[in-house]
């Protein structure tokens, strides 16, 4: 899917035909297929291989910079069958216009429509980047709230109950937080470089930084780092989490053998008494008539006495 915005005079955001582009264009690409890679690159005179290192879900945050067309990617948080990902995002430059390439839809970029119109501009390219940048960060701090809260839900539910059910949510959000913890870093080298990078002549016409710009790129590093340091927070508790719970299950896998092991030897007491006098042998008054009654009542007294024995040794 292509989608082409330009930001007119009034500040609205107006949509595009792909030949009706202007200098100052943005080109939002959602999972586009060839045709519409080559369409892209055709207009645009852009290497088609920006966009599709764009789509590859394994692609790490990085900076290149080549003929002229300078690549950022980025990797923004998702929530996708309530399971917590991330997911690369494209944004590159071109003398005339700004694209963002993604494999799917993401509440990043569509935050960025004509309601928020009047908060970004498309033909401020390094202003619409920032933008972008400090609202990843944002979301990474939402997202990783929205994990908080759904790991002290599981936590209570392991208290209750240490079914297998709770114990893979919360390995599915240690999973989460790993993913976090590698596109925060990531990111956080990127946002570092930017600043660097726009002192190289041979970018220095496509990234312009005015003072605004570097108080705001100045605060995406901030959220970026404070991102970083509660995803590292979170994890530690998640791990310390796992480890806690696999210690009590382990200890109450242990206190149910050792009361199925003592009271197995309780029952066989009685069981080796009657084993005992059930004998084709001779035997102390097998031959009295009482004696069932006399042998049932002192193997009833020492099964007592044993269970007696481990409860006081806490077997129970």
């Amino acid at each position: 899917m292509i989608k082409i915005y330009k930001t007119d005079q009034d500040n609205n955001l107006i949509e595009l035909g792909i030949n009706e582009a202007q200098s100052g264009s943005w080109f939002n690409l959602i999972d586009p297929n060839d045709e519409e890679m080559q369409k892209v690159s055709l207009v645009l005179n852009l290497d088609d291989s920006f966009l599709r290192n764009s789509l590859d879900s394994d692609e790490r945050s990085r900076i290149e910079f080549e003929d002229g067309h300078l690549l950022i990617i980025t990797n923004v948080p998702i929530v996708e069958d309530g399971e917590f990902d991330t997911l690369p995002l494209g944004i590159i430059f071109t003398p005339t216009s700004f694209i963002t390439v993604c494999s799917r839809e993401n509440k990043i970029i569509k935050s960025f429509n004509q309601d928020m119109a009047k908060y970004f501009n498309t033909a401020d390219k390094t202003q619409f980047l920032l933008s972008i940048l400090f609202r990843t960060s944002k979301a990474f701090l939402r997202y990783l709230d929205a994990i908080y809260k759904k790991s002290e839900k599981t936590e209570e539910d392991l208290r209750k109950t240490m079914k297998n059910k709770a114990l893979f949510g919360l390995f599915e959000l240690q999973k989460a937080l790993v993913y976090f913890t590698t596109a925060l870093k990531d990111n956080y080298m990127v946002s570092q470089k930017l600043l660097r990078l726009t002192k190289a002549s041979s970018a220095s016409s496509l990234l312009k930084f005015t003072e605004e710009d570097i108080d705001l790129l100045e605060d995406v590093i901030i959220e970026n780092k404070q991102a970083l340091e509660m995803v590292e927070m979170h994890r530690n508790i998640l791990e310390n989490m796992m480890d806690a719970f696999a210690s009590i299950i382990s200890n109450n896998l242990n206190i149910v053998m050792k009361r199925l092991t003592s009271i197995t030897i309780i029952l066989a007491i009685p069981t080796m008494f009657a084993s005992f006098w059930g004998m084709n042998v001779d035997l102390p008054n097998i031959s009295f008539m009482p004696g069932f009654l006399f042998v049932f009542i002192i193997s009833i007294i020492v099964a007592l006495a044993a269970g007696l024995i481990f409860a006081r040794k806490g077997m129970f």
